[in-house]
């Protein structure tokens, strides 16, 4: 709304002063946009990203808690699908998803395009894959798994209504976010949205601490009040937050790719998880039988974790979906429905033939 005119400077007393108490920036990241001195968004609440697990649920699988996205991609993370016939991890579909997506973009840019892409494809062959993001958490909260990716206040509230959960930051690949509240260009009361951003600013953050919401405050002077002394959980969640190490994350470059990222995605590893998970509970099986060996099965994963190569529909030239290639057709992607269709349909054909290929190959 910023880039496009469309948000107005904050120019009251009240709303100003009370923009002073939110830190100006979060372990690097911007708490407020301020252009030529004024303020134009403040973020009211802040968030991370990792995930939430059932210690309860991992000690039954003998799995540790995982530390990093690259847990989640793991042959060990897998190893129930084998063992078990079922996922120890839940995931959500992005188009479904926004927390969820923006997790994805966290991982494509910690790993880079081509890693962060293997990473996600096997994230999705240990997972069970849930329509949103609230039933994948309360899969954990359950037990039907031991680990879901997660929002931050998602795993606060899993660890509220279960005491076998814990949310984990992974150090080094999340990002600290502000979510921000600002005055539209053109209000008719601007006077009465300026005092409402002030409120939500000051003492409107004690809402945050609702046992139903659990989002970490924006401002920490609510900790020092007596509804924020009662919630020394959140304080503790809210400091080991600004202690963890974040990545420098670019939001226009995600914005970029965003919504053909999320398609690809659920093209090539929602609607056809059932195929990906039967190539990838062979490939583990006679891997962990010792039948096939270390180097071999590191060739397999890298099959079946490359990005598709596969027709576009426009060009009717074979291409790989690289990252320049979902930027520069993400407009057309976004306004030609038949484009997209057709696009969606190349990916899932050439996802399953790989997938299936694979299968055939082990002699699945």
């Amino acid at each position: 709304l910023f880039v496009r005119g469309l948000l107005a400077p904050l120019s009251s007393g009240e709303a100003l002063a009370a923009a002073a108490q939110i830190p100006d920036e979060i372990m690097g990241v911007p708490m407020k946009r301020v252009k030529d001195g004024k303020v134009y968004w403040v973020a009211a609440a802040i968030s991370s990203f990792g995930f939430t697990v059932n210690h309860r649920r991992l000690k039954d699988y003998n799995l540790s808690a995982p530390r990093s996205w690259m847990d989640l991609a793991s042959p060990e993370m897998g190893r129930p699908l084998v063992q078990f016939g079922t996922p120890a991890l839940s995931i959500a579909d992005p188009t479904q998803s926004t927390s969820h997506t923006r997790m994805y973009e966290i991982i494509l840019q910690k790993y880079g395009w081509e890693k962060g892409w293997r990473v996600l494809t096997l994230m999705a062959a240990n997972a069970e894959v849930y329509p949103g993001s609230e039933a994948a958490r309360d899969a954990v909260i359950r037990g039907d798994v031991a680990v879901g990716i997660t929002i931050d206040f998602y795993g606060y509230t899993a660890m509220m209504l279960n005491p076998d959960c814990e949310y984990i930051i992974p150090p080094n690949e999340s990002i600290v976010n502000g979510d921000p509240i600002a005055l539209v260009k053109g209000s008719k009361n601007p006077e009465a949205a300026q005092a409402f951003i002030a409120w939500v600013l000051t003492d409107g953050q004690k809402l945050w601490l609702d046992p139903s919401i659990n989002r970490l405050p924006a401002n920490p002077r609510v900790f020092d009040t007596p509804e924020g002394r009662k919630r020394e959980d959140l304080r503790r969640a809210y400091e080991a937050t600004l202690k963890t190490p974040s990545i420098a994350f670019n939001d226009t470059l995600a914005l970029a790719y965003e919504l053909v990222m999320q398609w690809y995605f659920r093209s090539t590893l929602v609607d056809v998880n059932d195929h990906l998970k039967a190539a990838w509970k062979a490939l583990l099986s006679r891997y962990f039988k010792g039948a096939i060996p270390r180097e071999r099965f590191e060739a397999y994963v890298a099959n079946l974790t490359s990005l598709l190569t596969f027709v576009d529909p426009a060009t009717q030239k074979k291409v790989t979906f690289t990252e320049d290639y979902a930027i520069s057709i993400a407009p057309k992607f976004a306004e030609d429905a038949a484009y997209r269709d057709a696009l969606i349909t190349a990916w899932k054909q050439a996802a399953v033939a790989k997938y299936d290929g694979l299968l055939r190959e082990l002699g699945g």
